[in-house]
């Protein structure tokens, strides 16, 4: 990465691999068979499910390999069936699932989960996934040269709750080494998944041996007790030399440590388009593809979060963890509208439908 906050033409990694294994990104971490109600209702009351698949990692993978980037996705999954879907499925979209890894003593997660808003009281998700093959992920259990391989590596805090071999490999993945990839982090503080008291603390070790982190301002005040706005994150994570605050529905802010344009003390935010909100569940790793891609492009940091709010509409106006993203030129075209007009987008489903003409996706 250059001193601007740019990803260097020939990546640094190039010098411990061989350069053609070298991939805009890789993404590393567990995916899980999801199972959506084929009606609204409590998941005691609903009859039959459609499945599907979701995994934080996995979701900016195939985001990112749909939007035309080079992709590999490193995991591990049982020897069952649902391993299978899940490789077969995120391969469709572009990915690299090479170096997936099959456990035939443990088996792949599924979770189920209701309809509804994961911020409301009556959302229900009921997790499968204790003792999974993802979980037995370890510095000695996948390829860290196929891991390493990449002009971004892209990791969230989700893999630290999995296990401590878990934690181990991506202490290993975050520690300062020569020709280390881009370092992605997305916080993903979950404390369902993992209660114990000293996770926040974790988590914000790793973040600060990020290079790019990831991070909502709510989650940050429940992990952090940070306040105060994305000012004080940023208090909290000095290191990061590309840190993104993710403020909901009002928008992102993008703090960046490098000279003239990135000086870390001219923050810059933009606002969200207005979104025809179906389900939020995976606009947060959409957000995070639009944003990697505006960064492997070289975009400015104003591009980058507009990247991120229209991958994330995307995701938004579908009920699943996945969506088609809009065609690059199309995104482009939206990322580079004037200020007003960028205020006007709305956006409902079916907005990324590449035979629509901008226009037609903006409701003055």
């Amino acid at each position: 990465m250059t001193a601007d906050g740019h990803l260097s033409a020939t990546p640094d990694v190039t010098d411990v691999v061989d350069v053609v294994d070298v991939v805009d990104v890789v993404a590393l971490g567990e995916s899980m068979v999801t199972f959506l109600p084929t009606r609204p209702g409590r998941l005691a009351d609903v009859p039959s499910f459609d499945r599907g698949i979701g995994g934080a990692e996995s979701n900016v993978a195939c985001a990112l390999g749909a939007f035309g980037h080079s992709a590999r996705w490193v995991s591990r999954v049982g020897a069952d069936g649902f391993g299978q879907h899940l490789v077969e499925t995120v391969g469709r979209y572009g990915v690299d699932v090479s170096h997936v890894g099959r456990d035939t003593a443990r088996p792949t997660g599924v979770y189920f989960r209701t309809a509804g808003d994961r911020g409301t009281d009556g959302h229900e998700v009921a997790y499968y996934r204790a003792g999974s093959a993802a979980s037995a992920m370890s510095p000695g259990t996948v390829d860290l040269a196929a891991v390493r391989a990449g002009r971004v590596l892209h990791l969230s805090g989700i893999t630290a709750a999995l296990s401590g071999d878990c934690l181990d490999l991506l202490r290993v993945l975050t520690a300062p080494a020569a020709g280390r990839p881009l370092v992605s982090f997305d916080v993903n503080h979950r404390p369902g998944l993992w209660p114990d008291p000293a996770a926040a603390r974790v988590l914000l070790g790793l973040a600060r041996r990020a290079d790019l982190v990831f991070v909502g301002e709510d989650e940050a005040e429940q992990a952090w007790g940070t306040g105060g706005g994305p000012g004080a994150v940023r208090a909290a994570l000095p290191e990061p030399r590309l840190l993104v605050v993710k403020q909901g529905s009002g928008g992102a802010t993008v703090f960046a440590r490098g000279d003239g344009d990135l000086d870390g003390t001219r923050p810059v935010f933009q606002p969200a388009p207005a979104v025809d909100v179906v389900a939020t569940v995976g606009a947060g790793d959409a957000f995070a593809a639009g944003f990697l891609s505006g960064t492997l492009r070289g975009l400015p940091l104003r591009d980058r979060l507009r990247h991120g709010h229209l991958m994330a509409a995307a995701t938004l106006t579908v009920p699943g963890d996945l969506a088609a993203p809009p065609t690059r030129s199309h995104a482009d075209r939206l990322a580079a509208l004037d200020d007003g007009a960028w205020g006007r987008l709305r956006l409902g489903p079916g907005w990324t439908d590449a035979a629509r003409a901008p226009e037609e996706a903006n409701t003055p």
